[in-house]
């Protein structure tokens, strides 16, 4: 570490409401250094970038650029000192074109006041091909794929000649072959002198791309270091304060009659030829890599696609199922992937949140029993381990692992017999992820039918008792999960394995 790195934050203090967040918190990044920040969800990550990035300002501390203390007011001041922040939920515009989503807010104007389009459109170009992008700038945003989303989100930065580029949970969205396109395009940003801060659960990737990292528990750092000389044992463990058990979080039981039996069902260009048969007590992961069709499976499962031919049934009874709530009538519930898009309400507050799809539960002469509302979120708080001081703020005040418990608490609260869990610790920390799976298996004690759709091979070999591997829109592999493996799992999610089952 040198003696003037680029950017110095030192003994920065931050408290909301007379809670603190962040103790007398240090961090040191180099020129053309990647730089991870770790911690679990709720250890002071999001606020000390947020204070960088202009959004808050500290209560106690400094911040040094290139030797210069510095005041960041507001997210205008940080980006005119070379500092962009590229959040976990991309902020493109997908109704606005590559070359308007890259200049907006600062658009080429001639002295008429006129769009300058072609010399924005030239300049686009050029920009990424800096990245070794290739595409229109002209094209709409919505016709991306999620990686090029996030390519356009750094080209962006780039364009503002920005120093520090902040990447938070980058690649929770992306595909094994996208991941690898974005840390190549991150070595050249760092070959060519510009900073990254890292932030990421993935500890792998965190020991793949990063140089140095700082480790954050509690708003207090509790480590940092170069990254060759750590493991990744070592870094979970200041993470959460104690050793993670890697061992499978499932234990045998004795399953139920089949709860959910699904036949022959196709979407055309989506899926087809599906059966499959979930038990009482019985987890069942479906795998495979973004495209594979699992995710539009699922949401035909639950109404949200209508279009489908096959047969459904639950408990022995076919249903017929256009609608999401036919399938809660049903019987199945679905918690999704895009927590932002699907799954909360991102203005209502996290106590409504909770009871939003079981309101008849606290009804009482058409109005709503605050009392009776109030005491069975204290009741999911404690159960989930919900880190919340006042469940009447907004849920988007809390970290994605806390609004992930809330969106569970929804479920528990529904208490369907069939849950759906896509993806369900995207974005979560090792500790959150634990108490999830923990809950997770205890409703499969308790005789639910349990499905989980994850691109994480070792949350779907930690998990379930029965494993669908799928490709291209077909089951293509079907193991016990003590029979698969993750190198097996992966050479089927590839293609490079290929064993269509019709039947289940």
């Amino acid at each position: 570490m040198s003696a003037n790195p680029f950017i110095a934050m030192k003994n920065i203090e931050k408290s909301f409401n007379g809670v603190s967040v962040l103790k007398k918190v240090s961090l040191q990044v180099e020129s053309g250094e990647i730089h991870a920040l770790l911690g679990e969800n709720g250890a002071g990550k999001s606020t000390l970038m947020n204070i960088l990035g202009g959004v808050l300002k500290p209560d106690v501390g400094s911040i040094i650029i290139n030797g210069n203390e510095v005041k960041l007011t507001n997210p205008r001041v940080s980006q005119q000192y070379g500092i962009s922040f590229i959040h976990q939920e991309l902020n493109v515009v997908s109704d606005l074109r590559v070359y308007e989503n890259l200049f907006l807010g600062s658009e080429l104007r001639n002295k008429f006041g006129f769009l300058k389009v072609e010399e924005m459109c030239n300049q686009t170009s050029d920009i990424l091909a800096l990245l070794g992008v290739d595409i229109h700038p002209k094209e709409y945003v919505r016709n991306l794929d999620t990686s090029y989303k996030q390519l356009i989100e750094i080209s962006k930065a780039l364009l503002h000649k920005s120093k520090l580029i902040i990447m938070d949970e980058p690649t929770s969205a992306l595909a094994e072959h996208e991941v690898e396109r974005l840390f190549a395009k991150m070595r050249n940003l760092k070959n060519s002198g510009v900073s990254i801060i890292y932030i990421s659960h993935k500890l792998k990737e965190v020991k793949e791309i990063c140089n140095r990292y700082t480790v954050l528990r509690d708003g207090e750092v509790v480590g940092n270091g170069d990254m060759e000389n750590e493991s990744i044992e070592t870094i979970t463990k200041l993470m959460v304060g104690k050793e993670i058990s890697e061992e499978r979080f499932t234990r045998k039981h004795t399953f139920g009659p089949s709860v959910l039996e699904v036949s022959n069902l196709s979407s055309e260009g989506l899926f087809k030829n599906i059966h499959f048969t979930v038990r009482k007590g019985e987890i069942v992961g479906f795998t495979g890599l973004a495209g594979d069709g699992r995710t539009e499976l699922f949401e035909s499962l639950f109404g949200y696609r209508k279009k489908y031919s096959g047969e459904i049934k639950v408990n022995r009874r076919v249903v017929k199922i256009d609608h999401p709530r036919k399938a809660l009538i049903a019987g199945i519930g679905l918690v999704p992937k895009d927590r932002k898009e699907n799954a909360i309400i991102k203005d209502l507050s996290v106590i409504h949140n909770m009871s939003l799809s079981s309101l008849g539960h606290f009804e009482k002469s058409g109005f709503i029993h605050e009392g009776k509302e109030k005491s069975k979120f204290e009741f999911y708080k404690r159960k989930l381990n919900i880190k919340v001081h006042n469940p009447r703020i907004t849920i988007d005040k809390l970290s994605g692992g806390n609004q992930q418990k809330v969106i569970i608490a929804k479920w528990l609260e529904v208490d369907t017999e069939i849950i759906i869990f896509d993806n369900p610790t995207q974005g979560i920390d090792v500790g959150a992820k634990r108490e999830i799976y923990q809950h997770i298996v205890e409703l499969a004690e308790q005789g639910k039918g349990i499905i989980i759709l994850s691109s994480e091979a070792p949350e779907i070999l930690k998990l379930c008792h029965t494993i669908h591997v799928m490709y291209q829109g077909e089951i293509t592999a079907r193991f016990t999960g003590e029979q698969a493996t993750e190198d097996e799992i992966m050479s089927y999610a590839t293609g490079s394995k290929r064993e269509v089952l019709h039947n289940g």
